[in-house]
C-alpha cells in the first residue's frame, strides 16, 4: 500500500510509520516541519518514506499527493494537555482538528484516483466526563469544550463519505508508551514522590501504543471495518488504581497525591484532561475480533518500563 499520514512525527505517528515501513509499504509523511521529519525518518533508514511539506489549515499543492495513495491516516492536532487553555489556545486546538481534517477531506474529494479509506483520529473526550457512567461507541456526546471539539472534528471527517471513501473514526483513549502522558508521570515516581492526581476516583481509559498502532493497521487493511471505534483497552481503571499499579511496577511508593488545585494552577481549564475522566469501553472494537496484546494495565506498564 501507499499511505499518507499527518501527525507522522508524533508519539503514535512515528511508530505507525516504522511499522508500515517494516512491512514494505510506502508512506507519504505530510508535515509542517520537513527538516524535523527528515531527522525522524532519515532517507537511508526509511527509503520508502516520502516527506511532503503541507499547510494543514489551508489548501495547496500538497493536496495533489493524496491522489496516488491507497489510504490516509489523519492524526494531526495541537496537543491538549500542554499549557493553559487561553481563548487563543482553545481556538488553535479546535482549528488544528476541524480545519486540518477539512483540508484532508477536500484533497480526497478532488483526487482523480481516490484513496479507498480515511482513518481519522478523534478522542474519548467526545463523551464528556463522568465518575459513574460508562460509555461505548453508541453513547451520546458530552457538551464540554473537548466534546464540542470532537464533534466538529468528526463532522468534517464524515464528509469524506460523500466521495465514496470508507471512513474509520478512532476515538483515542490516553495512549501509554515511552512518551505521552506516562512520560510525565514516571519522573515523580522515580523520585519517590508519586501518587494519584486529584481525587483519584476519576476514570482513566487507556490504550498501549502498540495496540493502537495495530488497530490503525487493521483499519487500513480490513474493508469491513467502518464507522466509529473506541481505541481504548477493555479494562479502564480509576486514577488511584493507575498510581498504585505504576508504583508496584516501578517498586516505588504511590501515596503522595497531587492536589487538584496544583494542576488547575498549572493548566487552568485544561486541568479537566487529568482531573476528570470517563469510563470508555471498546465494544465495537472487540466485536471486530481485534486481539489486544495489552488488555490489562499491569502488563502494559511492565512492557513499557522493562
Amino acid at each position: 500500500m501507499k499511505v499518507a499520514i499527518t501527525g507522522a512525527t508524533g508519539f503514535v505517528g512515528s511508530l505507525l510509520v516504522q511499522r508500515l515501513h517494516g512491512k514494505g509499504h510506502k508512506i507519504v509523511v505530510l508535515t509542517r516541519n520537513t527538516a524535523f521529519a527528515q531527522k525522524v525518518f532519515p532517507s537511508e533508514a526509511f527509503p520508502n518514506v516520502e516527506i511532503v511539506a503541507y499547510t494543514p489549515n489551508t489548501s495547496g499543492s500538497w493536496q495533489s499527493v493524496i491522489a496516488s495513495c491507497d489510504g490516509v491516516v489523519n492524526l494531526a492536532g495541537e496537543p491538549i494537555g500542554e499549557g493553559r487553555w487561553t481563548p487563543e489556545r482553545k481556538q488553535e486546538i479546535l482549528n488544528s482538528r476541524k480545519l486540518g481534517t477539512q483540508k484532508i477531506v477536500e484533497a480526497i474529494a478532488n483526487a482523480n484516483s481516490k484513496p479507498t479509506v480515511l482513518i481519522n483520529a478523534s478522542a474519548i473526550g467526545y463523551y464528556g466526563t463522568s465518575e459513574t457512567a460508562n460509555f461505548d461507541e453508541t453513547s451520546q456526546s458530552g457538551n464540554d469544550f473537548l466534546a464540542q471539539v470532537c464533534q466538529a472534528w468528526e463532522a468534517e471527517a464524515t464528509k469524506v463519505k460523500d466521495a465514496g471513501v470508507r471512513l474509520v473514526i478512532l476515538r483515542f483513549g490516553i495512549v501509554l508508551g515511552n512518551g505521552g502522558a506516562l512520560g510525565k508521570m514516571i519522573p515523580p515516581f522515580k523520585l519517590f514522590a508519586g501518587g494519584p492526581i486529584g481525587s483519584g476516583r476519576q476514570w482513566f481509559s487507556w490504550i498501549h501504543v502498540d495496540d493502537l498502532v495495530n488497530l490503525i493497521m487493521q483499519a487500513l487493511t480490513k474493508s469491513e471495518i467502518e464507522g466509529v471505534y473506541n481505541a481504548t483497552a477493555p479494562n479502564p481503571v480509576r486514577m488511584a488504581d493507575l498510581s498504585q499499579t505504576l508504583g508496584q511496577v516501578m517498586n516505588r511508593p504511590s501515596w503522595l497525591p497531587v492536589p487538584a488545585f496544583a494542576i488547575e494552577a498549572l493548566l487552568g481549564d485544561g486541568a479537566i484532561v487529568v482531573l476528570e475522566g470517563q469510563q470508555v469501553l471498546p465494544k465495537r472494537t472487540v466485536e471486530t475480533g481485534f486481539e489486544y496484546k495489552y488488555p490489562n494495565l499491569q502488563s502494559a506498564l511492565r512492557q513499557i518500563l522493562a
